[in-house]
């Protein structure tokens, strides 16, 4: 999208409404406290047309800042944890606005209603809260923010808007047991797990929205769990796919790949692959990848740009140094590289191969329950769950 392509915000609610995502409860809302009240005046959006992150001063181009306040992107308004300074993108994203799409379509899974408490988790720049302030009361929402400085401005920011909802300075993986018991509970950051805190801390009959997905990739789901009349756990279904940056107390470290393969990647156990690379790749929402996380844990994939026509997919275990290569070539049968404990291309061929036999199923079909043993994923119904460790 061209900074002259960008919707204005009165265009937005209807493309939202028609797309389902801005649902009939939340229409007042969104009118009444607009995105750009809570953006930074520089920030970064992502253009769809550059198909990058670019800087835009309100400042310098008042226009093209509000054109991208009111479009359905993605706005980066801190980089690596705010040790980046100038205009240029920094190295990794740290605090965002999401999308107004996925911010309505979690707010809808969330069901809030008037008068309910909402612990909020990820506070980022602060619209979300005044969101659920102008819905259910600003004395009703607790917001919670790792970041200090992001803490702070979203403060201000909430105080200027005239929605003084609580923003605490702290680590939302913990909850914030002093505003307990909550009606609803929303993380706005992606988990890898779902701390049972959370559980605790919300009422029976409540609901959980968070993102949520393995170590295997960079997408996730959104998550809604309904907490049982014993408070002992929260279970429910996927509804979508949605990609978030990660709780920092649940990052995990960049994958040196010299640390796997020592040597060649020749040392490697050498076999021949048997799937195509566009039936196992697939595309970065597709929920064959997030099916394959669930079935392969434990393991990170990297699907590496092609070179002279052939593209490899690494795997890298997280517990050991196991570690896969699979080289995929246009028209020609793939080669697989293995070493380690695990052979973990033939568990992810395994998984591939569970996935299509299970009927190719969407996110919708899958599930999660947590309790305070851990977390268990599960198709079709709890009744089939296995554990995530």
């Amino acid at each position: 999208m061209s900074t002259h392509e960008c919707p204005g915000l009165a265009e937005l609610g209807r493309a939202l409404t028609a797309a389902g995502a801005l649902s009939a409860e939340w229409a007042a809302a969104f009118a009444a406290v607009p995105r750009a009240a809570f953006l930074p005046d520089l920030m970064w959006p992502y253009d769809m047309g550059a198909g990058r992150s670019i800087a835009v001063s309100r400042a310098d181009d008042p226009e093209a800042w509000q054109g991208f306040a009111d479009a359905d992107v993605p706005v980066v308004t801190q980089w690596d944890d705010g040790e980046h300074s100038g205009t240029a993108p920094g190295r990794v994203s740290t605090s965002s606005a999401s999308m107004p799409s996925v911010v309505f379509s979690m707010l809808r899974d969330l069901d809030v209603r008037p008068g309910h408490r909402v612990l909020e988790v990820g506070t980022g720049t602060g619209w979300n809260a005044a969101l659920l302030a102008h819905r259910t009361g600003a004395r009703n929402i607790v917001t919670v923010e790792v970041d200090a400085s992001v803490a702070a401005a979203a403060r201000a920011a909430l105080v200027r808007f005239g929605t003084p909802a609580r923003v605490v300075h702290g680590d939302g993986f913990q909850g914030f047991p002093e505003g307990a018991p909550y009606d609803r509970i929303i993380a706005t950051s992606g988990l890898r797990s779902i701390p049972f805190a959370w559980v605790e801390q919300c009422r029976p009959g409540g609901v959980i929205t968070a993102p949520w997905g393995m170590h295997f990739g960079n997408s996730d789901a959104v998550a809604r769990l309904v907490v049982s009349p014993e408070g002992d756990r929260a279970t429910g279904k996927f509804t979508g796919p949605v990609e978030f940056m990660k709780l920092r107390a649940q990052r995990l470290p960049p994958v040196v790949h010299d640390e796997y393969v020592t040597g060649s990647v020749a040392d490697g156990e050498e076999s021949a692959g048997d799937i195509a690379e566009s039936a196992f790749v697939g595309g970065r929402f597709d929920a064959q990848q997030f099916a394959l996380g669930l079935r392969v844990p434990d393991c990170v994939r990297v699907v590496a740009d092609k070179r002279d026509g052939a593209r490899p997919v690494w795997f890298y275990g997280l517990t050991d140094r196991s570690w896969a290569c699979v080289l995929f070539p246009d028209g020609d049968t793939a080669r697989v590289w293995q070493s380690g404990p695990r052979r973990l291309w033939d568990e992810a061929r395994a998984a591939h191969r569970w996935w299509i036999g299970h009927g190719a199923p969407d996110h919708s079909r899958f599930g999660l329950t947590v309790t305070a043993g851990g977390q268990r994923v599960w198709l079709d119904g709890p009744g089939g769950a296995w554990a995530l460790g």
